[in-house]
């Protein structure tokens, strides 16, 4: 402790005209003090005023100037001295020792502004505003194809350096991409794969910018899915595995980079270690398998990806695939049936899946999991339901498959994501299917269930999605019995509302529902119709220059059959129609300007 209180003193006094030698040894002396007890040399430094002498040190010419660097770097490890290295003035000239040919100096130096920036808003903007960044992006590419041992440890050290200044922040990673940092780091990649060190700052340094949208395009350019895929091969430890994997992620966000990785042979890979893994309880294997099924499933959301994966339901990932929801382990389950609705995105995939049997194996499997099931597997497996089911030549077979039963058994779940698949799988089912639309129509459990989330104010899809089958159960089935069931159960309220909604479809699929209401069951309805002041909604959409012309032509459609019953005549009457309606017939939209020609007509007869 002497000699260092000793060197400080020393140091303060003869730093302006010392002999090199005699500053060595202080020096010296204070990395020793640094080896032995960082913090608290640190403290003393701090105390000392010696890191304002330091600045003064830095310079090219100077002996001492690595060692100085260097203690710098030590000090810097501390979160307290970081600011205090920034106050002194030490950013500016470490910034323009990065300009010397000295390895030993670049490399202290670089270790110096990378403890400075790391977690630490002012170093890096001191670090910025000096350039720094620029002057280390260059120092990449001029070194980037050596692979003798110092220069890789340079390289090493910059990248780190370029990680900690970046890190977690938009605009300095923004700058770094826009200096074409990525086809650097990339090559890097390539050639020192054997170096284990540089490879890991590579990675990282990637997985900091591969959140960044612009970066995304800038990786699309590059064989960084063949370096990486190449990369994970040769891994057998589980912690550098996860390493890549936490690249590859965010990376295959991009549809360009997704089939790039998908011709790379990442999907091989990923299989490969669901098939090591999914038997195995040990941690490290269950978030293995978790991370490559999650994955696996991301590559399918690009559409050319999948459609290169399902090579026409023949491809044997399909294949795997499909032998995944069968599995017991949840995570399996859960990947598989996220799969197979990613497959289904277009009629052709589809079709092909249902004629294959696809349907019993998601029924299944829903049956697994119908009492204190897995949510997200419940889920999962509605989804794919619902996207086999769009197109029509599908609805039939699955009806007839029982897949409308196997669904209804969820009617009891309490959790929004199920309640909203299970009404998006059914409304799919029963487009245009009369009978099944009358079937679904008259189950009271069912209809009471609607009507109940038609009021989950918290949960806009699920309310959206009940207000819509709703109105499909009538529109499909046209059928009294189902009007009558609605009506009992308190839904025409419902529907009054859904012809207000915001979305044009949804007015729509409301007032044609209420149409057939009006023509096939009036008397029964007339009381719920007065109570939900549907008059006087219809009246306000009519008035509203802002109605799409299809909800404008069915509001008067309905007008037209609501005359039928009196007391909503009478209101129909005092509420001057005949004015609104006229105006109408000079509308631009013909179809709109002929039903208000037939409506007025109508409405002058009956008053």
């Amino acid at each position: 402790a002497d000699n260092l209180s000793e060197a400080l003193k020393k140091l303060k006094i003869t730093s302006t005209d010392s002999t090199a030698d005699s500053l060595e040894g202080c020096l010296d002396c204070l990395l020793q003090a640094l080896a032995q007890n960082n913090m608290e040399t640190s403290e003393k430094i701090q105390k000392s005023g010696v890191l304002q002498v330091f600045a003064s040190l830095l310079t090219p010419q100077s002996s001492c100037t690595a060692k100085v660097a260097n203690i710098i770097a030590e000090v810097a490890r501390n979160e307290f001295m970081r600011n205090p290295c920034v106050d002194a003035g030490l950013i500016p000239p470490l910034v323009q020792l990065l300009n010397c040919k000295d390895q030993e100096v670049l490399l202290q130096t670089g270790r110096a502004l990378g403890n400075i920036c790391y977690d630490s808003h002012e170093g890096r903007n001191a670090v910025d505003h000096a350039g720094g960044a620029h002057i280390v992006v260059d120092h990449l590419r001029s070194l980037c194809s050596k692979t003798d041992p110092a220069s890789e440890k340079l390289l090493t050290v910059f990248c780190g350096m370029l990680m900690n200044y970046s890190n977690e922040n938009d605009t300095l990673q923004s700058q770094l991409i826009n200096m074409g940092v990525i086809p650097t780091l990339v090559k890097l990649l390539g050639i020192h794969c054997q170096n284990a060190a540089l490879t890991e700052m590579c990675l990282v340094a990637f997985g900091n910018l591969a959140e960044l949208e612009s970066s995304k395009e800038q990786f699309a350019y590059t064989n960084i899915a063949e370096e990486l895929v190449k990369l994970f091969k040769k891994q057998i430890e589980h912690d550098k595995k996860e390493m890549i994997f936490e690249v590859l992620a965010p990376l295959a966000e991009n549809d360009v980079i997704k089939l790039q990785l998908v011709e790379a042979g990442l999907v091989e890979c990923l299989l490969e270690i669901v098939q090591k893994t999914v038997d195995s309880d040990k941690e490290d294997d269950i978030a293995e398998l978790k991370t490559a099924s999650d994955l696996m499933v991301l590559l399918l959301l690009g559409d050319e990806s999948m459609q290169k994966l399902f090579e026409g339901g023949k491809g044997s990932v399909f294949q795997r695939v499909l032998s995944w929801i069968p599995s017991n382990s949840h995570q399996l389950q859960l990947a598989g049936a996220l799969a197979i609705a990613n497959f289904a995105r277009n009629d052709g995939n589809c079709i092909h899946m249902v004629d294959n049997g696809i349907v019993q194996k998601l029924m299944d499997l829903l049956d697994r999991h119908v009492e204190d099931g897995n949510v997200t597997v419940q889920h999962a497996a509605l989804s794919a339901l619902r996207n086999l089911a769009i197109p029509v030549v599908n609805k039939a077979k699955m009806l007839s498959a029982g897949v409308a039963e196997a669904v209804l058994k969820f009617l009891r779940s309490e959790m929004p994501p199920v309640q909203f698949k299970l009404l998006g799988t059914l409304r799919m089912l029963i487009d245009a299917q009369a009978e099944a639309a009358e079937q679904l129509g008259k189950n009271v459990k069912l209809v009471e269930r609607l009507v109940e989330w038609c009021e989950a104010k918290d949960h806009a899809g699920v309310m959206g999605e009940s207000n819509r089958l709703l109105s499909a159960l009538i529109r499909h089935s046209k059928s009294k019995d189902v009007i009558r069931t609605i009506v009992q159960s308190g839904g025409i309220k419902h529907l009054v509302t859904m012809a207000t909604s915001e979305h044009v479809i949804m007015q729509n699929e409301a007032l044609v529902a209420l149409a057939l209401i009006a023509a096939l069951e009036l008397v029964t309805a007339e009381k719920d119709l007065e109570n939900a002041q549907l008059v006087q909604i219809l009246h306000r959409l009519l008035s509203d220059d802002r109605s799409a012309p299809e909800i404008k032509y069915n509001s008067m459609v309905l007008i037209c059959a609501l005359i039928g019953s009196e007391p909503l005549q009478k209101e129909v009457q005092n509420m001057a129609f005949l004015e609104v309606i006229s105006k109408l017939r000079s509308h631009e939209n013909k179809t709109v300007a002929q039903q208000a020609s037939l409506t007025e007509q109508r409405l002058a007869v009956e008053s």
